[in-house]
Parts: structure tokens; sequence; C-alpha cells
């Protein structure tokens, strides 16, 4: 009987760990399902880019995975038996496997705001970054937006907003310094474009609520807005917390340095929906840059204790934070592998190039999921009983 692989989520990390299992282990052996709600490979990274009016290239999964053994499967996955080891699309279909690697992601943090969830627009997928591109797209010249969140997200949206539509008068509140955790040569890049692009921002302004015309500040202050944008964090997907899988206050699993859980050594978490070491121990941070080589180390894990083979060591670290100021401007700034900024960064054109590089790599290797390896699979060892992992 082959071992039954379910892959829950197609995003960046999903999609990376299933290309990388159907490289890493033999058809015969194994059987490998991708379940994922859309149909299509969503650049989560370019959701800013889809809500100011732009349109994204469809990349349907049934042709990233063409030829590599993957089963596609598109449905909504409403519930996971850890303990019977089912997953649940659809309602009442069961899907059953003998190791889960679970990667549903993230959406927007909407509930710790009164009228965020009412009033707010977010763009954390692409069904709610097409809606936002309907609400701008109904606007007027001379119309409000804010955007609230000063997080890379933030920074990304607010000025892809300003470029696309230097009509509308765009606002910006921070909670604490604009883009404080930058370089000094970052900073003052940022602050120059956002100059530019005749962005309004609050500093160290926490918002309280949120309403259909604006939003009250924590100081008592209103910000008028006839689109108020949200990005001011993530949450992850309540499945996970619905189970007996061991997860952190955030709803994250808890997993240990190779991605497996720390509760449940059949079961797997990748990018958002795990609470992950790096390679030095500190939490890796929501983002593609941590999804991928997630991923890919899960994926290696697996095929190791599948086949034997030695496990592969934790070398997951960051390089550079990279966010885009509109179309034809950026940053990048490199960071230690902990992610603590360095003080160099490549900004303007050159950064802009070199971040569409990089998301097009991204977005490449997903679709190439397994290009870059040796075309040798290995099979499946004798089955030997599965140690606990240690929590």
């Amino acid at each position: 009987m082959k071992h039954r692989i379910v892959v829950l989520g197609a995003g960046y990390a999903g999609a990376a760990a299933a290309g990388r299992l159907a490289k890493r282990l033999r058809p015969a052996d194994t059987e490998i399902t991708l379940v994922n709600a859309d149909p299509e490979f969503v650049e989560r990274v370019r959701m800013h880019q889809l809500a100011s009016g732009q349109d994204l290239r469809p990349r349907p999964l049934a042709d990233v995975f063409a030829g590599t053994g993957v089963r596609v499967r598109v449905a909504e996955v409403t519930a996971v038996g850890a303990e019977r080891k089912t997953v649940s699309v659809g309602g009442s279909e069961e899907i059953p496997y003998d190791t889960l690697v679970y990667a549903l992601g993230s959406t927007a943090a909407v509930g710790g705001v009164p009228g965020v969830a009412e009033h707010a627009c977010h763009l954390a997928g692409k069904q709610s970054a097409l809606r936002l591109r309907a609400r701008l797209a109904e606007l007027g010249a001379g119309a409000s937006v804010l955007v609230v969140g000063g997080g890379l997200t933030g920074i990304e949206t607010v000025t892809e907003i300003a470029e696309a539509r230097p009509d509308l008068e765009v606002s910006f509140a921070v909670r604490a310094g604009l883009g404080d955790w930058l370089s000094e040569k970052a900073r003052r890049h940022l602050r120059a474009a956002i100059d530019r692009l005749g962005i309004v921002v609050h500093e160290h302004t926490g918002i309280a609520t949120v309403g259909p015309d604006g939003a009250s500040t924590a100081d008592g202050r209103e910000i008028p807005a006839r689109v108020t944008v949200w990005t001011a964090g993530f949450a992850v997907h309540p499945i996970a917390a619905a189970t007996t899988l061991r997860v952190a206050e955030t709803g994250q699993i808890v997993v240990d340095e190779t991605m497996r859980s720390v509760s449940h050594p059949d079961v797997y978490a990748v990018g958002d929906a795990a609470l992950a070491p790096g390679a030095d121990g500190t939490p890796l941070r929501m983002s593609c840059a941590s999804g991928v080589p997630a991923g890919y180390l899960a994926a290696d894990a697996i095929a190791a204790r599948l086949t034997g083979r030695d496990i592969p060591p934790n070398k997951i670290g960051y390089s550079a934070q990279c966010v885009s100021l509109g179309r034809r401007d950026a940053v990048v700034q490199w960071v230690t592998p902990d992610d603590r900024p360095k003080p160099s960064a490549v900004t303007g054109r050159t950064a802009a190039r070199l971040k569409e590089l990089i998301c097009r790599t991204a977005a490449w290797s997903v679709r190439h999921p397994t290009s870059m390896l040796p075309s040798r699979r290995h099979a499946i060892a004798a089955a030997k009983p599965v140690a606990s992992p240690v929590g």
C-alpha cells in the first residue's frame, strides 16, 4: 500500500513542500495529494498590485504540478482529525493520510479593533484584494483612503495605491515610527518616497475604532476615509486550534526544528500556520521568505524519515527584507540571518528590479518545483514505529 501524503494549502510553503516531496520520493511508493480551495497558485506577495488595478498572470495548479505526480484536489478544508488521521473537505468527504503537511496559511487579523471586520478592506488573499480593487475603482477624484499598519504589507499597499491613483487623498496610520526597523539609509529613502507620492503619514498612532467614514485614533482624533485598508497583522486559520494538535496562543501549530508537530509526529506544519524555529532558534516570521525554505525542509525531513536517510539540518535564515514603493521604486534592506537590519540597503530603481526578480523567482520555483534537484527518487524503507518528537 502506498504511503499517503496530504498537503493542505498551495501557497508558497505548501506548493514548495508538495513539489519537493514529489522529487524526493518514488511515485510507486507514495501518493501525494495537494488540497487547495483555489484552482490557481496565488502570488500573495503581489496582492497590493492586484488591489491597485493590475492584472496578474494566472497560474493554474493543474499546470504547475503537471507531470510531477502530485494530485491536485480543489476543495475547501473544513476540519482535521489528527487522531483519526483524516482531513474533511467540502463539509462531508474525508481524505485519509499517513503524513500530513499543514500549510493553510493566514488571513488578515481583523478581530481586535471594533469596526474593522465590518468596515475595513484587507488584501490577505485574492478575493479580498479583488474586493478592495472594486472599492477603489468606485472612488472619484479627491476621495480619501486610509491604510492602517506600518509593516511591509502596509508600506507596499499605501505606496501602490498612491502611485496608481494620484487623484486620491491617501493617508497612512502606523503605530510606531515609519519604517523604524529599517536602517538609516532605508528609512531616508522610504520617507522621500512617501513624500514624493503625497501620502500623509500619522506616526505613533493607534486606531481605536473603524467606521464607514474613517477611523478614530486612540488619542481621540478622527481620520476621514471613504475606504479603510487594514494591514495591521495576520491571523492563522482556526482549523488547527480546533484539533488535538499542540498550538501556540496565536493558533499556530508548534513544530520542532524539522517542521514536525511536537504533539503528533505524523503532522508537519509550514509557512504562516506554524510556530517554527529558524536556524538560530528565533521564530520564523510570516513571509514568503520563511515559507518556501520551511516547505523544502519539511519535505526533506519527511523523505529522510521515510527512506531511512539522515535528517537535514535546519539552516533557515534571512538575507533581506524587500519592500516595493510602487512599480519603479523599492527598498531592499539587507539583514542578518535572524532578521536584524544591516547598515546597507539597495534603493530606487535598482531595488525595484531586484525585488521583481525575487518575486518572479519565487513564482518560477513553484511552477517548476522539481527542476533544481537531482532526478533520483528514493524508495520508502520498511515501516518502523514512529517515535514521538520531543516537546
